[in-house]
């Protein structure tokens, strides 16, 4: 007996396999088209897998690290040499690059701000004036031809971290959802806060806003995931002034990165310390263009200089230092009369802050020295880089040690170094050493001098630059790599704790840099 339904299908074959037909081409299609419209959600989900895990990794409280498997935290979607994804139609140029800024209760940063009356107690300076246009300070009005018009101000060197948080304020990759961030950026004036404390006040109120600091952080959820360790701020002084190591009246600073907290966190400063969570990036100069042409009108014009001093220096004797070579340095100058311009920036002289006295000195030479003052580094370094003037260091701790993220790795190709260790060692007649250097060597020291430009100014935070990186920018591509070699290592089972914060006795030597090559 013929069975009906087999006798149906077979009756209608026809209409059969175009029914499967369509809708196996309905199903064909839907899987192509959802593969041409992925979203921004779906990069978001990988993100979110990468980070959302706790890391339980800080060192200086009681966490176990064997808690953490290598799965704890997944690498990053791969990406080409830009951090753009290798993959997909639809790119996010701000994968491995987003930053969550937490906001801060405005004691630790606009009510400092606020105060600015009060941050130079006991001294005639008003800050006030310094903190107009986004930490700039006032623009400068007579340039007298030696400088350019509209891109130049009256900028404080130890405001870094107001010029910092503004120039973040506009950041590309900035996101409200820390759990896809790849750094946490703490934006805590630390720098202005000791500046109200220097002096006359003890400890305990040296230390105060500091030890509010890493409570208000510690109880967010952000800092549960890395403890920390993906958590970065940016001070205006040197690090050494937060690294009192003891609560003796007489010390100088705050104990900011010896608290167990600031310990796991990167802390970038114009000039780091011996410690390994430190890291140097360059002074806030006056130059803060807000176009790309505005950098290479400036770069030709240096190109074209005529620089009628051999050398120059611009400062002051620091006899109160026994070892300083600052005094012999002044000597050979004035001795070497024509051939050296001298800058006397003691106190009541010339007025140094104005960058027209030290540009136009600079602009006029070929090699300008920089010793050591009262710390390794100084403002002037990035001065004469600016100027197209040959920086001339005495010790690896005043720029090769230092702006590791700025500067060439080969020294020898934008300075000369001529090493002194005291004032015991000195053996150098600066003018028959810089007179014998053959003008091809100064013509290539030069040029890539002047290349170094874009990389040391703070261009205006108003604008964004289309072709060239300044110095905020190669700060943050930084800091993200230094926190992503901490995931690296959490990822391979590692101890990230092992060396984060380490001291590094060897730091200011030449034990990482060779030769220079």
């Amino acid at each position: 007996m013929e069975n009906p339904i087999t006798s149906k299908c077979c009756n209608h074959q026809p209409w059969f396999v175009l029914l499967v037909f369509f809708v196996f081409c309905i199903e064909l299609f839907s899987f192509d088209y959802s593969g041409f419209t992925a979203k921004k959600s779906a990069l978001v989900t990988v993100l979110d897998d990468n980070h959302g895990n706790v890391i339980n990794t800080q060192s200086s409280l009681p966490h176990d690290f064997t808690e953490i498997t290598n799965a704890s935290v997944s690498p990053l979607p791969k990406t080409d040499e830009k951090g753009d994804l290798k993959v997909g139609t639809e790119i996010d140029s701000c994968v491995g690059r987003y930053i969550f800024v937490h906001d801060l209760p405005s004691r630790f940063n606009e009510d400092l701000v606020n105060n600015c009356r009060l941050l130079t107690r006991g001294t005639d300076k008003n800050m006030c004036p310094y903190l107009d246009n986004l930490g700039f300070g006032p623009e400068i009005e007579n340039p007298e031809d030696v400088l350019m018009n509209n891109s130049w101000f009256l900028t404080n060197q130890f405001l870094l971290e107001v010029i910092f948080h503004n120039k973040m304020k506009r950041y590309e990759c900035l996101t409200n959802d820390s759990s896809i961030a790849s750094a946490i950026y703490v934006p805590f004036y630390a720098g202005l806060d000791m500046s109200l404390y220097l002096w006359g006040f003890n400890t305990t109120v040296r230390d105060s806003a500091s030890l509010g600091l890493v409570k208000w952080l510690s109880e967010k959820p952000e800092w549960k995931r890395m403890w920390g360790r993906d958590h970065f701020l940016v001070a205006g002084r040197i690090a050494w002034d937060f690294r009192r190591q003891s609560d003796n009246e007489t010390d100088w600073g705050s104990k900011l990165r010896f608290l167990p907290e600031s310990k796991n966190m990167s802390m970038l400063s114009i000039e780091s310390s011996s410690w390994n969570n430190d890291y140097a990036i360059p002074y806030p100069t006056c130059f803060h263009p807000s176009k790309d042409s505005e950098i290479f009108r400036w770069q030709d014009r240096m190109r074209r200089q005529n620089r009628q001093y051999l050398f120059s220096f611009a400062g002051a004797p620091r006899p109160e230092y026994q070892n300083s070579i600052r005094g012999k340095i002044i000597d050979q100058c004035l001795a070497s009369k024509s051939q050296c311009k001298l800058l006397d920036c003691n106190y009541g002289t010339t007025n140094c802050d104005n960058p027209v006295n030290v540009m136009k000195v600079f602009q006029s030479s070929i090699f300008c020295l920089q010793p050591p003052g009262d710390s390794y580094t100084r403002r002037s370094i990035f001065d004469s880089i600016l100027a197209g003037c040959i920086p001339v260091f005495f010790h690896p701790g005043t720029a090769y040690a230092q702006y590791i993220w700025h500067l060439p790795k080969n020294y020898t190709a934008y300075s000369v170094y001529l090493p002194v260790k005291d004032l015991s060692e000195w053996k150098i007649n600066l003018n028959e050493t810089l007179l014998r250097m053959p003008e091809d060597r100064i013509l290539r020291l030069r040029e890539e001098v002047i290349k170094l430009i874009p990389r040391v100014v703070y261009a205006s935070s108003r604008s964004r630059s289309e072709t060239l990186e300044d110095a905020f920018d190669l700060a943050v591509k930084g800091i993200l790599d230094r926190i992503e070699s901490v995931r690296v290592m959490i990822r391979e089972g590692k101890d990230p704790s092992i060396g984060f914060a380490d001291g590094d006795d060897y730091k200011y030597t030449f034990s990482t840099y060779g030769n220079g090559n």
